[in-house]
This record gives structure tokens, C-alpha cells and sequence, in this order.
């Protein structure tokens, strides 16, 4: 049986709504950020050579980390799921795309929007103007163009159909979602923006989203850089 550890405010939540939609027997460990640096504890670190969620184990002794890899290797086993489009179908292609733009173009312009966000609002007070006049500057350079471009690539399959890959949740959905709360955390994604407002709230309504939030047991997945 597959293990999810879990980590508070994390992107293992996908994981969790993956396994809740998938309706597989699972054990799920529950795990707090340090309250002093919100980093995983030492307990999380030691599951992995990367000490980053998600983590899971299974009883074959395999360790493993990085979402995407995760996602596979749980899918594998339910080789049947149409969470995964079959190679060849009409959905393949989008799903294969909104599957790797989530880590490979979302998160890491995200993650520097929230380093520049940090960057200003820790600076030394006599230096803050400065320093946030150039780091604003550096956020309109390189993140906002690329998250404009990403967001209107999203409208534009959303205005096609349902979900990212069709009309039917797939794992692109899932590995999706916490870009997706964490753009609207951020602002990137708001009422101009109403295929990925509709794609949240229907995202929000999904069975096995409420399941895994409940587990999870807080408000939100998403971690606050702020």
C-alpha cells in the first residue's frame, strides 16, 4: 500500500486528490511546518535526499519525490483510469502539455514572483524604495509576460472544453491545481480571467477535491510567500 506524506501548505495536496479520486486504498501521514521558517520538519527531510513534498512510500520499499513522477508512478498502477489519456487519443496532447507546463513554466514563475514579493518586503527600510523599485521592475521583465502568455494559452483551452485535456478531469487537472490556487492567491488569476475562475470553481465542487481538502484539514493548499 502507497503512503502519502504529507506536508502542511505543500504541493503533495495534488497527491492526495489524486488518490482520492482514484479511490485506492491509501495510508496518508500528516506532517507541520517548523514554526519558526515554515521548512518541512527534520522527520520530512529524512523520507527523502531532497527533504521537498511530495513524498511517498510504498511497501515495495520504493522511496519517491517530485510530483509528476509521483503522479505516474500511482497511475501506473490503475493503468485503466481515464485520469490519463491513452497515446494516440484526441486528449493526449493537451493533457501531456498542461501536465508538465504545471512544474516546468507555472510554479518557477510563481516561486520568483514570490522571491521579488519577499525580496521587498524584507529589505532594509532605508533601502526599500531602491530595492523594490528594481525588483518590481524585474517582476514585470520576466514573470508577468511569461504568466500572461500561460494564462491565455489556459483561457483559450478552457474556452474548448471543460477541463484542460477535454471534457472530463484528467491528472493534467491535478498536478494543475495548486498553480492554479496559487495564481489567484497572487492575483495573476481573477474575474479577467474567467475560464480559470469557472476551472476553479468547478475544480472546488469536484467530490474527491472536498474529500482531500477535509483531510487535509485546512482552508486552503496553498503556501503564503507573504
Amino acid at each position: 500500500m502507497i503512503t502519502l506524506h504529507h506536508l502542511e501548505y505543500s504541493q503533495s495536496f495534488r497527491i492526495l486528490w489524486l488518490l482520492e479520486e482514484l479511490g485506492t486504498e491509501y495510508e496518508l501521514k500528516l506532517y507541520n511546518r517548523n514554526a519558526d521558517n515554515n521548512l518541512a520538519p527534520d522527520a520530512y527531510k529524512a523520507l527523502s535526499p531532497l527533504g521537498t513534498a511530495p513524498v511517498i512510500t510504498d511497501e515495495n520499499g520504493l522511496v519517491l519525490a517530485e510530483s509528476n513522477a509521483v503522479i505516474d508512478y500511482i497511475l501506473d498502477q490503475h493503468p485503466d483510469s481515464p485520469l490519463r489519456p491513452a497515446g494516440g487519443s484526441p486528449e493526449r496532447a493537451d493533457y501531456l502539455f498542461w501536465f508538465h507546463a504545471s512544474i516546468g513554466s507555472m510554479m518557477p514563475m510563481q516561486f520568483m514572483d514570490g522571491i521579488f514579493t519577499v525580496l521587498q518586503k524584507r529589505s532594509p527600510f532605508f533601502l526599500r524604495p531602491v530595492i523594490s523599485a528594481v525588483l518590481g521592475q524585474a517582476q514585470k521583465l520576466l514573470v508577468q509576460p511569461r504568466m500572461t502568455t500561460i494564462l491565455d494559452r489556459l483561457e483559450h483551452d478552457l474556452a474548448r472544453h471543460k477541463w484542460l485535456a477535454g471534457d472530463q478531469l484528467t491528472a493534467a487537472d491535478i498536478t494543475m491545481s495548486y498553480c492554479m490556487a496559487s495564481a489567484k492567491q497572487r492575483g495573476f488569476v481573477n474575474d479577467s480571467r474567467p475560464g480559470c475562475m469557472r476551472w476553479l470553481e468547478q475544480m472546488e465542487a469536484t467530490p474527491s477535491y472536498q474529500s482531500a481538502m477535509a483531510k487535509d484539514g485546512r482552508e486552503t493548499m496553498v503556501f503564503s510567500f507573504d
